[in-house]
């Protein structure tokens, strides 16, 4: 799951953009699997926010060894590589791909290869997002997440 201000208002931006995912979003541990389950971080939150053509997504939580984690990441939905600020690996990046106003991927990449793909959904009511990541990380770990996130507030 990764450049930054918070520019427009959960609700307010939804609306203007028509992105369902814009908002603030928590991570809902108890739904979410996580292969290999060791990796699993203890909390996160995402703040979504769009201006123009850009979307800037600020992550901040907890990793699986009780770490405070930051990750920051400003993209356009045209298959570019994007920086990754505070990605686990170092020289990471993400290529994303919009589907529709509820649906985009994007591709994790470390040193310009991508190591995973994942594809993201929200639910027609607009409070849950969730996340299938799969691919092998840096490390050669082979990984399987599915993550649910709640629309905080």
């Amino acid at each position: 799951m990764c450049a930054s201000g918070y520019l427009l208002t959960a609700s307010g931006s939804a609306a203007q953009t028509g992105d369902a995912w814009i908002g603030t979003w928590t991570l809902n541990v108890a739904q979410s699997s996580f292969d290999p389950a060791n990796l699993a971080p203890k909390s996160q939150t995402t703040k979504m926010t769009a201006a123009g053509d850009r979307v800037t997504a600020i992550t901040d939580g907890v990793d699986a060894d009780g770490k405070k984690t930051h990750t920051e990441i400003t993209y356009t939905f045209d298959g570019k590589d994007n920086g990754y600020k505070g990605a686990p690996d170092p020289n990471s990046s993400r290529a994303y791909t919009r589907v529709d106003d509820h649906h985009y991927s994007y591709a994790t990449k470390v040193n310009g290869s991508i190591t995973t793909n994942s594809r993201v959904a929200v639910t027609p009511d607009g409070k849950t997002r969730t996340i299938v990541t799969t691919g092998r990380d840096a490390q050669g770990r082979t990984i399987r997440n599915f993550t649910v996130w709640n629309r905080a507030g």
